[in-house]
Protein backbone atom coordinates (compact mmCIF):
# COMPACT_ATOMS: atom_id res chain seq x y z
CA UNK A 1 0.00 0.00 0.00
CA UNK A 2 1.32 3.19 -1.06
CA UNK A 3 1.66 6.63 1.27
CA UNK A 4 1.07 9.97 -0.92
CA UNK A 5 1.10 13.46 0.57
CA UNK A 6 -2.19 14.61 1.67
CA UNK A 7 -4.01 17.12 -0.15
CA UNK A 8 -4.73 19.36 2.82
CA UNK A 9 -2.47 21.27 3.98
CA UNK A 10 -2.44 20.64 7.29
CA UNK A 11 0.96 18.78 8.39
CA UNK A 12 0.60 15.46 10.44
CA UNK A 13 3.52 13.92 12.41
CA UNK A 14 3.58 10.33 13.25
CA UNK A 15 6.27 9.61 15.62
CA UNK A 16 7.70 5.97 16.36
CA UNK A 17 10.12 5.87 19.74
CA UNK A 18 9.76 3.26 22.50
CA UNK A 19 10.52 6.31 25.13
CA UNK A 20 7.39 7.65 25.81
CA UNK A 21 8.78 11.01 27.05
CA UNK A 22 10.59 12.04 24.05
CA UNK A 23 7.70 10.61 21.65
CA UNK A 24 5.79 13.68 23.97
CA UNK A 25 8.48 16.07 23.77
CA UNK A 26 8.80 15.36 19.94
CA UNK A 27 5.02 15.87 20.22
CA UNK A 28 4.71 18.85 22.03
CA UNK A 29 6.97 20.75 19.81
CA UNK A 30 5.06 19.92 17.18
CA UNK A 31 1.82 20.73 18.06
CA UNK A 32 3.18 24.53 19.06
CA UNK A 33 3.99 24.42 15.10
CA UNK A 34 0.73 23.44 14.19
CA UNK A 35 1.04 19.88 13.97
CA UNK A 36 -1.50 17.12 14.22
CA UNK A 37 0.59 14.43 16.00
CA UNK A 38 0.16 10.93 16.93
CA UNK A 39 2.77 8.67 18.27
CA UNK A 40 3.42 5.38 19.11
CA UNK A 41 6.06 3.08 21.01
CA UNK A 42 5.14 -0.19 19.01
CA UNK A 43 5.78 -0.87 15.55
CA UNK A 44 2.58 -2.45 14.06
CA UNK A 45 0.02 0.44 15.54
CA UNK A 46 2.72 3.14 13.79
CA UNK A 47 2.46 1.57 10.72
CA UNK A 48 -1.32 1.01 10.41
CA UNK A 49 -1.44 5.01 11.13
CA UNK A 50 1.37 5.30 8.03
CA UNK A 51 -0.96 3.12 5.65
CA UNK A 52 -4.42 5.02 7.11
CA UNK A 53 -3.22 8.92 8.44
CA UNK A 54 -1.38 9.73 5.65
CA UNK A 55 1.57 11.85 7.46
CA UNK A 56 3.79 14.28 6.00
CA UNK A 57 6.47 13.85 8.83
CA UNK A 58 7.96 10.79 10.26
CA UNK A 59 9.78 10.74 13.51
CA UNK A 60 12.04 7.67 14.08
CA UNK A 61 13.76 6.23 16.95
CA UNK A 62 16.95 4.27 15.59
CA UNK A 63 17.83 1.51 18.13
CA UNK A 64 14.23 0.57 19.82
CA UNK A 65 13.33 -3.23 21.39
CA UNK A 66 10.82 -5.08 18.91
CA UNK A 67 11.92 -3.48 15.33
CA UNK A 68 15.01 -0.82 15.14
CA UNK A 69 15.01 1.94 12.79
CA UNK A 70 16.48 0.87 9.62
CA UNK A 71 14.22 -2.12 9.84
CA UNK A 72 11.21 0.28 10.06
CA UNK A 73 12.37 2.25 6.82
CA UNK A 74 13.03 -0.83 4.69
CA UNK A 75 9.45 -1.08 5.56
CA UNK A 76 8.20 2.65 4.79
CA UNK A 77 10.54 2.29 1.36
CA UNK A 78 8.17 -0.49 0.32
CA UNK A 79 5.13 1.51 1.27
CA UNK A 80 6.54 3.95 -0.99
CA UNK A 81 6.54 7.02 1.76
CA UNK A 82 6.59 10.27 1.04
CA UNK A 83 7.13 12.04 4.31
CA UNK A 84 9.73 13.55 5.54
CA UNK A 85 11.80 11.29 7.49
CA UNK A 86 13.34 12.43 11.17
CA UNK A 87 16.54 9.82 12.21
CA UNK A 88 16.48 10.64 15.65
CA UNK A 89 18.90 7.96 18.28
CA UNK A 90 21.71 8.99 20.50
CA UNK A 91 23.97 5.97 18.93
CA UNK A 92 26.61 8.59 17.46
CA UNK A 93 26.82 10.69 14.68
CA UNK A 94 28.57 8.06 12.19
CA UNK A 95 25.92 5.58 12.84
CA UNK A 96 23.35 8.38 12.70
CA UNK A 97 25.11 9.60 9.06
CA UNK A 98 25.36 5.47 8.20
CA UNK A 99 21.14 5.09 9.03
CA UNK A 100 20.80 8.43 6.40
CA UNK A 101 22.56 6.57 3.71
CA UNK A 102 20.59 3.37 3.98
CA UNK A 103 17.63 5.18 3.98
CA UNK A 104 18.39 7.06 0.63
CA UNK A 105 19.79 3.83 -0.56
CA UNK A 106 15.91 1.92 0.26
CA UNK A 107 15.00 5.34 -2.27
CA UNK A 108 13.56 7.49 0.93
CA UNK A 109 14.29 10.48 -0.77
CA UNK A 110 13.59 13.20 2.24
CA UNK A 111 15.84 12.04 5.22
CA UNK A 112 17.44 13.75 7.91
CA UNK A 113 19.20 13.06 11.31
CA UNK A 114 18.65 14.21 14.81
CA UNK A 115 20.88 13.25 17.60
CA UNK A 116 19.64 12.64 21.00
CA UNK A 117 19.81 14.94 23.35
CA UNK A 118 18.49 17.39 20.57
CA UNK A 119 17.52 21.05 21.26
CA UNK A 120 13.80 22.36 21.08
CA UNK A 121 15.81 25.14 18.08
CA UNK A 122 16.94 22.07 16.02
CA UNK A 123 13.80 20.11 16.23
CA UNK A 124 11.71 23.42 15.08
CA UNK A 125 13.68 23.79 11.86
CA UNK A 126 13.38 20.46 11.11
CA UNK A 127 9.77 20.47 11.43
CA UNK A 128 9.50 23.62 10.08
CA UNK A 129 10.95 22.25 6.60
CA UNK A 130 8.50 21.41 4.19
CA UNK A 131 8.95 17.66 2.59
CA UNK A 132 10.80 17.40 -0.90
CA UNK A 133 8.05 16.53 -3.48
CA UNK A 134 8.60 12.69 -4.66
CA UNK A 135 8.07 10.83 -7.44
CA UNK A 136 4.54 9.28 -8.79
CA UNK A 137 4.46 6.20 -6.98
CA UNK A 138 4.90 2.97 -8.18
CA UNK A 139 2.06 1.72 -10.51
CA UNK A 140 0.25 -1.49 -11.37
CA UNK A 141 2.48 -1.52 -14.18
CA UNK A 142 5.84 -0.66 -12.38
CA UNK A 143 4.91 -3.92 -9.82
CA UNK A 144 4.72 -6.03 -12.75
CA UNK A 145 7.24 -4.78 -14.06
CA UNK A 146 9.66 -5.93 -11.16
CA UNK A 147 7.87 -9.17 -10.84
CA UNK A 148 8.74 -9.76 -14.73
CA UNK A 149 11.07 -13.29 -15.06
CA UNK A 150 14.51 -12.74 -16.71
CA UNK A 151 15.84 -15.88 -18.39
CA UNK A 152 18.32 -16.45 -20.27
CA UNK A 153 16.37 -17.64 -23.14
CA UNK A 154 13.84 -14.47 -22.50
CA UNK A 155 17.15 -12.38 -22.37
CA UNK A 156 18.06 -13.73 -26.12
CA UNK A 157 14.75 -13.31 -27.67
CA UNK A 158 14.43 -9.54 -26.49
CA UNK A 159 18.16 -9.38 -27.95
CA UNK A 160 16.78 -10.85 -31.65
CA UNK A 161 13.65 -8.58 -31.29
CA UNK A 162 15.46 -5.76 -30.19
CA UNK A 163 13.66 -5.22 -27.10
CA UNK A 164 16.63 -3.78 -25.22
CA UNK A 165 16.28 0.55 -25.48
CA UNK A 166 18.23 3.55 -24.18
CA UNK A 167 16.73 6.06 -21.62
CA UNK A 168 18.75 9.62 -21.53
CA UNK A 169 19.35 11.46 -18.94
CA UNK A 170 21.46 14.95 -19.31
CA UNK A 171 24.73 16.05 -17.19
CA UNK A 172 25.05 19.74 -16.99
CA UNK A 173 28.13 22.21 -16.02
CA UNK A 174 27.69 22.99 -12.84
CA UNK A 175 28.53 26.84 -12.93
CA UNK A 176 26.78 27.88 -16.13
CA UNK A 177 23.78 25.00 -16.71
CA UNK A 178 25.30 24.79 -20.24
CA UNK A 179 24.41 21.21 -21.25
CA UNK A 180 27.18 19.27 -21.18
CA UNK A 181 26.18 15.39 -22.47
CA UNK A 182 23.75 12.49 -21.68
CA UNK A 183 24.47 9.34 -19.93
CA UNK A 184 22.67 6.52 -22.23
CA UNK A 185 20.72 4.46 -19.49
CA UNK A 186 19.90 0.60 -20.66
CA UNK A 187 16.33 -0.52 -19.99
CA UNK A 188 14.52 -3.70 -21.31
CA UNK A 189 10.84 -3.06 -22.48
CA UNK A 190 9.20 -6.78 -23.22
CA UNK A 191 5.87 -5.26 -23.85
CA UNK A 192 4.83 -2.09 -22.98
CA UNK A 193 4.67 -0.66 -20.26
CA UNK A 194 6.60 -3.32 -18.43
CA UNK A 195 9.87 -1.59 -17.94
CA UNK A 196 12.65 -3.94 -16.77
CA UNK A 197 16.10 -2.33 -14.97
CA UNK A 198 19.64 -3.31 -15.60
CA UNK A 199 20.37 -4.14 -12.20
CA UNK A 200 17.82 -7.09 -12.79
CA UNK A 201 18.84 -8.00 -16.36
CA UNK A 202 22.99 -6.98 -16.62
CA UNK A 203 23.74 -10.16 -14.41
CA UNK A 204 21.30 -12.88 -16.11
CA UNK A 205 23.05 -11.37 -19.36
CA UNK A 206 27.03 -11.78 -17.95
CA UNK A 207 26.05 -15.22 -16.38
CA UNK A 208 24.42 -16.87 -19.85
CA UNK A 209 27.72 -15.11 -22.19
CA UNK A 210 24.74 -12.59 -23.42
CA UNK A 211 26.91 -9.26 -22.41
CA UNK A 212 28.89 -8.77 -25.34
CA UNK A 213 25.62 -9.23 -27.81
CA UNK A 214 23.78 -6.90 -25.88
CA UNK A 215 26.66 -4.30 -24.92
CA UNK A 216 27.33 -4.14 -28.84
CA UNK A 217 23.46 -3.65 -29.58
CA UNK A 218 22.98 -0.66 -26.89
CA UNK A 219 25.80 0.87 -28.20
CA UNK A 220 24.95 1.10 -31.93
CA UNK A 221 21.77 2.11 -30.63
CA UNK A 222 23.26 5.18 -28.61
CA UNK A 223 25.99 6.39 -30.89
CA UNK A 224 23.34 6.48 -34.08
CA UNK A 225 21.39 8.06 -32.02
CA UNK A 226 24.29 10.89 -30.77
CA UNK A 227 25.24 11.23 -34.44
CA UNK A 228 21.51 11.82 -35.47
CA UNK A 229 20.71 14.07 -32.93
CA UNK A 230 23.64 15.96 -32.25
CA UNK A 231 25.56 15.67 -35.85
CA UNK A 232 27.75 18.96 -35.79
CA UNK A 233 28.23 19.10 -31.62
CA UNK A 234 30.45 18.89 -28.83
CA UNK A 235 27.75 17.36 -27.27
CA UNK A 236 29.05 14.16 -25.39
CA UNK A 237 27.59 10.07 -24.87
CA UNK A 238 28.35 8.32 -21.90
CA UNK A 239 27.68 4.26 -22.25
CA UNK A 240 28.01 1.71 -19.35
CA UNK A 241 30.45 -1.42 -19.90
CA UNK A 242 29.91 -4.13 -17.40
CA UNK A 243 32.62 -5.97 -15.63
CA UNK A 244 32.50 -9.00 -17.86
CA UNK A 245 32.39 -6.70 -21.06
CA UNK A 246 36.14 -5.64 -20.22
CA UNK A 247 37.18 -9.47 -21.25
CA UNK A 248 36.33 -8.20 -24.90
CA UNK A 249 39.64 -7.21 -26.33
CA UNK A 250 38.28 -6.44 -29.66
CA UNK A 251 35.56 -4.27 -28.18
CA UNK A 252 37.49 -1.09 -28.76
CA UNK A 253 38.25 -1.86 -32.64
CA UNK A 254 34.94 -2.20 -33.11
CA UNK A 255 33.62 1.01 -30.81
CA UNK A 256 36.19 2.63 -33.15
CA UNK A 257 34.72 1.55 -36.62
CA UNK A 258 31.51 2.43 -35.47
CA UNK A 259 32.36 5.71 -35.00
CA UNK A 260 34.15 6.02 -38.26
CA UNK A 261 31.07 5.17 -39.77
CA UNK A 262 28.81 7.40 -37.97
CA UNK A 263 31.30 10.33 -38.02
CA UNK A 264 31.62 10.90 -34.38
CA UNK A 265 34.51 11.80 -32.82
CA UNK A 266 35.37 9.11 -30.51
CA UNK A 267 36.42 11.85 -27.84
CA UNK A 268 32.61 12.52 -27.57
CA UNK A 269 32.10 9.34 -26.17
CA UNK A 270 32.87 8.40 -22.82
CA UNK A 271 32.62 4.57 -21.77
CA UNK A 272 31.65 4.16 -17.92
CA UNK A 273 32.39 1.44 -15.52
CA UNK A 274 32.06 1.07 -11.90
CA UNK A 275 34.83 1.13 -9.40
CA UNK A 276 34.48 -2.33 -8.17
CA UNK A 277 34.46 -3.69 -11.72
CA UNK A 278 37.68 -1.95 -12.98
CA UNK A 279 39.44 -3.75 -10.22
CA UNK A 280 38.52 -7.05 -10.74
CA UNK A 281 40.95 -7.43 -12.89
CA UNK A 282 43.14 -4.96 -12.90
CA UNK A 283 45.80 -6.38 -15.42
CA UNK A 284 43.15 -6.90 -18.00
CA UNK A 285 41.29 -3.69 -17.34
CA UNK A 286 44.42 -1.47 -17.61
CA UNK A 287 44.82 -3.53 -21.01
CA UNK A 288 41.45 -2.54 -22.71
CA UNK A 289 41.13 0.86 -21.26
CA UNK A 290 44.43 1.81 -22.09
CA UNK A 291 43.12 0.67 -25.74
CA UNK A 292 40.23 2.60 -25.92
CA UNK A 293 42.14 5.55 -24.72
CA UNK A 294 44.52 5.42 -27.39
CA UNK A 295 41.63 5.15 -29.90
CA UNK A 296 40.48 8.77 -28.60
CA UNK A 297 37.52 7.62 -26.12
CA UNK A 298 36.96 8.63 -22.67
CA UNK A 299 36.97 6.95 -19.59
CA UNK A 300 34.52 7.29 -17.00
CA UNK A 301 34.95 5.58 -13.37
CA UNK A 302 31.27 5.44 -12.13
CA UNK A 303 30.18 5.38 -8.60
CA UNK A 304 33.50 6.20 -6.97
CA UNK A 305 33.77 6.20 -3.19
CA UNK A 306 31.41 2.97 -2.81
CA UNK A 307 34.38 0.47 -3.36
CA UNK A 308 37.10 -0.75 -1.51
CA UNK A 309 39.93 -0.68 -4.54
CA UNK A 310 43.99 0.23 -3.96
CA UNK A 311 44.28 3.83 -4.84
CA UNK A 312 47.06 3.17 -6.62
CA UNK A 313 45.12 0.83 -9.24
CA UNK A 314 42.81 3.76 -9.43
CA UNK A 315 45.89 6.40 -10.79
CA UNK A 316 47.64 2.71 -12.39
CA UNK A 317 43.95 3.05 -14.58
CA UNK A 318 43.82 5.49 -17.83
CA UNK A 319 40.88 7.73 -16.74
CA UNK A 320 39.64 11.00 -17.51
CA UNK A 321 36.76 11.37 -15.41
CA UNK A 322 35.55 10.20 -12.18
CA UNK A 323 31.95 10.50 -10.85
CA UNK A 324 31.04 10.76 -7.20
CA UNK A 325 28.33 8.19 -5.64
CA UNK A 326 24.76 9.29 -5.17
CA UNK A 327 24.23 8.14 -1.41
CA UNK A 328 27.29 10.71 -0.74
CA UNK A 329 25.91 13.75 -2.67
CA UNK A 330 22.49 12.74 -2.16
CA UNK A 331 23.25 13.54 2.21
CA UNK A 332 26.15 16.39 1.36
CA UNK A 333 23.96 19.00 2.79
CA UNK A 334 23.12 17.34 6.19
CA UNK A 335 25.98 15.12 6.73
CA UNK A 336 29.48 15.87 7.69
CA UNK A 337 30.75 12.70 7.01
CA UNK A 338 29.01 12.38 3.38
CA UNK A 339 30.12 16.17 2.32
CA UNK A 340 33.68 15.24 3.60
CA UNK A 341 33.91 12.60 1.03
CA UNK A 342 32.23 14.20 -1.59
CA UNK A 343 34.84 16.72 -1.23
CA UNK A 344 37.79 14.74 -1.14
CA UNK A 345 36.87 12.79 -3.93
CA UNK A 346 36.19 16.20 -5.89
CA UNK A 347 39.79 17.51 -4.83
CA UNK A 348 41.23 14.04 -5.50
CA UNK A 349 39.79 14.20 -9.19
CA UNK A 350 41.09 17.15 -9.90
CA UNK A 351 44.58 16.80 -8.37
CA UNK A 352 44.70 13.94 -10.95
CA UNK A 353 43.24 16.02 -13.97
CA UNK A 354 40.14 14.13 -14.27
CA UNK A 355 36.86 15.59 -15.01
CA UNK A 356 34.62 15.28 -11.81
CA UNK A 357 30.56 14.40 -11.88
CA UNK A 358 28.57 14.48 -9.14
CA UNK A 359 25.65 11.94 -9.42
CA UNK A 360 22.04 12.64 -7.52
CA UNK A 361 21.80 15.77 -7.36
CA UNK A 362 18.31 16.12 -6.59
CA UNK A 363 17.97 20.06 -5.34
CA UNK A 364 19.28 23.49 -6.08
CA UNK A 365 21.07 23.48 -2.64
CA UNK A 366 23.13 20.45 -3.59
CA UNK A 367 23.92 21.72 -6.79
CA UNK A 368 25.20 24.98 -5.95
CA UNK A 369 27.57 23.21 -2.81
CA UNK A 370 29.14 20.85 -5.65
CA UNK A 371 29.70 24.23 -7.33
CA UNK A 372 31.29 25.57 -4.38
CA UNK A 373 33.61 22.44 -3.84
CA UNK A 374 34.69 22.46 -7.80
CA UNK A 375 33.07 19.85 -9.50
CA UNK A 376 32.44 20.14 -12.84
CA UNK A 377 29.21 18.31 -14.55
CA UNK A 378 25.53 17.45 -12.01
CA UNK A 379 23.36 14.54 -13.25
CA UNK A 380 20.50 13.59 -11.58
CA UNK A 381 17.03 13.97 -11.03
CA UNK A 382 16.89 18.10 -10.12
CA UNK A 383 18.42 18.68 -13.68
CA UNK A 384 15.98 15.80 -15.46
CA UNK A 385 15.26 12.57 -15.17
CA UNK A 386 15.95 10.06 -17.59
CA UNK A 387 13.78 10.29 -20.90
CA UNK A 388 13.74 8.64 -24.62
CA UNK A 389 15.74 9.57 -27.42
CA UNK A 390 13.27 11.78 -28.90
CA UNK A 391 12.45 13.39 -25.66
CA UNK A 392 16.01 13.91 -24.57
CA UNK A 393 16.35 15.76 -28.50
CA UNK A 394 13.96 17.82 -27.82
CA UNK A 395 15.27 18.83 -24.30
CA UNK A 396 18.37 19.68 -25.35
CA UNK A 397 16.44 22.23 -28.09
CA UNK A 398 15.05 23.69 -25.16
CA UNK A 399 17.94 24.32 -23.57
CA UNK A 400 19.31 26.23 -27.04
CA UNK A 401 21.06 22.74 -28.51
Amino acid sequence: MSTMLPEETKRRLLILDDDLAVGQTIGFVAEELGFEVKSFTLPEPFFRAVDAWQPTHIAIDLVMPEMDGVEAMRVLAERNCAAKIIITSGVGSRVLDSARRTAAALGLRDVCVMPKPFSMTELRQLLSTEPVPRAIPPTKEDRASSAFEVTSVGLLDALEQRQFLLAYQPKVDCVTGALAGFEALARWVPSPPTVVMPDRFVPVAESSGLIDALTEQLFEQGLRWLSESFPSSSISLSLNISAKGLADVHLGERLSELCHVLTIDPARVTFELTESSAMDDPVKSLALLTRLRMKGFQLSIDDFGTGFSSMVQLVRLPFSEIKVDKSFVMTAMGSHEALTVVKSIIDLGKGLGLRVVAEGVEDAKTLDLIASLGCDFAQGYFIARPMSGEAATAWAANHGI
